[in-house]
């Protein structure tokens, strides 16, 4: 008797533990927890495929259960933002008086912006301006909900949208909270438009063989790119080495770097393949996020094929309003270097950040410069050794933006390039390998992946399209296993969670 109670006192825990925040376990598309109740989510959403109403209903509940299980009661602010833009959004379309529709779009900025200023920057420009009256200033214990800086900006593409009235504004609240809380990009994007994503809402729900089988497909990847390659020399080498740089050799630390080059495309883009092959199964399209960014032979070519969804959205809500192209070259260089200053910033309150997007920002800028100079037109692709070598060169110079961007610290990133070159000790290379086999041999896979033929992926991908139910129900079955088996002891968040 006194066994079965603590065994139910056990439960009872447990069943707890799946309705309460966990601020040291968020819930994130790789653990255990997600899998188990998505399997369940999944059962029911089939049930109600003829109720539209109650489907979309109750995948907002659970969206929202998502939001509170990564990120605690700052759901609230979902919610906030849902229903500010949406009667915003109708007060434009009633609206004639070009002045007044501007207001509303203002509001609705303010609003968005103000959250995400108190939240992520409150600190930081508090510090800046302790530092410019000499004064001093203590930090607030503000706590940054996960994922704000992606649903404020999704939002916000609806009301400029309406604004601009490149779209009519929903007329049904629940629809329009379903389409900002939709959890599969709900914390770490991608950033879905509402011109591509509003269409889709009250279609009915279709999913073809085609699409179940490259959601499979994409979740199976997305789940070997983060849990199985970020994870793993994340853990066990790339964290060592950012960590304390002056205790490594050059060539341990540059190979760090290469290791975070890879650690950060495979957590973020894998991310965003689980989210795209999750909606998916549930009847919905995503736009491409991640297009093998490393394949660039230039850095205009990088942010075409890096975070897509962030990048598109500067230039069609940010660079595009401060002018573009079209007021000079000057002036274009200029609006370049300010929007990729302003993402920088997006990433977070640090001045690794802000250095950061100033460093592409001038790269393309110079970039674009050069174009010009050359004579090339806009678009024109490089071939042969010219696009080797502008490979080449465009990864090392990412590369060497990310020591600044894993940095906290400018010194800390000065610390790595001394290492870097001036002992840098290439006779230690073979030693390194033979230490740390395991974390090499999977950067080896996870490049050799990465660079291959686009043919190649579009093959797999059909291969597991054809795949009967059993066998891609098998393939799933293996994928987990196979996260458990190299999974360590705790859980590491999506590095986007902090963005």
């Amino acid at each position: 008797m006194i066994m079965f109670d603590k065994a139910f006192d056990i439960d009872l825990v447990r069943l707890r533990d799946i309705f309460v925040y966990d601020s040291q376990a968020p819930m994130i598309f790789s653990s255990g927890l997600f899998l188990w109740l998505f399997a369940a989510f999944i059962v029911v959403y089939l049930l109600l495929q003829q109720r539209a109403t109650a489907r979309l209903m109750f995948v907002t509940l659970f969206s929202y259960y998502f939001y509170y299980k990564s990120s605690g009661t700052y759901f609230f602010l979902l919610a906030l933002v849902t229903v500010s833009d949406f009667l915003l959004a109708h007060f434009m379309e009633r609206t004639v008086v070009h002045w007044k529709r501007k207001m509303w779009v203002v509001l609705s900025l303010m609003i968005n912006l103000g959250l995400l200023c108190y939240f992520k920057y409150a600190n930081f420009f508090c510090d800046i301006f302790a530092s410019l009256v000499g004064g001093t200033f203590t930090a607030m214990d503000i706590f940054l909900p996960v994922g704000i800086s992606f649903f404020t900006f999704q939002s916000l593409s609806y009301t400029i949208d309406v604004y601009r009235k490149e779209i009519k504004p929903l007329t049904n609240l629940l629809d329009y909270a379903f389409y900002v809380s939709f959890f599969p990009q709900l914390v770490a994007g991608p950033i879905v438009r509402a011109k591509d994503f509003i269409p889709q809402i009250r279609r009915p729900l279709f999913v073809s063989d085609e699409m179940f089988g490259r959601g499979i497909f994409l979740i199976v990847s997305g789940l070997f790119k983060k849990a199985v390659i970020s994870d793993y020399i994340s853990v066990n080498f790339v964290e060592r080495i950012f960590d304390n740089p002056t205790l490594y050799s050059g060539v341990e630390n540059l190979m760090g770097v290469y290791g975070y080059a890879l650690q950060i495309y495979c957590d973020f883009s894998g991310y965003s393949d689980m989210a795209i092959g999750i909606a998916l199964l549930l009847g919905f399209h995503f736009n491409i996020n991640f297009d093998s960014p490393y394949k660039s032979a230039s850095v205009t070519e990088f942010w075409r094929r890096w975070h897509i969804s962030l990048s598109s959205w500067l230039r069609d809500y940010l660079y595009i309003s401060l002018g573009g192209n079209r007021k000079g070259k000057i002036r274009q260089y200029a609006n370049l270097v300010i929007t990729m200053f302003l993402g920088g910033l997006w990433h977070g309150a640090s001045w690794n950040f802000v250095l950061w997007g100033m460093l592409h920002g001038i790269a393309l800028a110079v970039h674009k410069f050069w174009m010009t100079l050359s004579g090339r037109k806009k678009g024109e692709k490089s071939h042969g050794i010219r696009r080797f070598f502008g490979v080449l060169i465009t990864f090392h110079f990412v590369c060497f933006c990310w020591i600044f961007f894993r940095n906290a610290e400018f010194s800390t990133s000065m610390d790595m390039l001394n290492q870097i070159f001036t002992t840098f000790r290439p006779q230690l290379f073979p030693q390194l390998i033979e230490g740390y086999w395991e974390v090499f041999a999977l950067m080896a896979l996870g490049y050799f992946l990465h660079f291959v033929p686009d043919s190649w992926e579009r093959a797999c991908t059909k291969t597991v399209i054809r795949l009967p139910l059993l066998g891609k129900a098998v393939l799933m079955v293996v994928m987990i296993y196979l996260v458990i088996q190299m999974k360590s002891s705790e859980i590491q968040p999506f590095i986007y969670f902090q963005f």
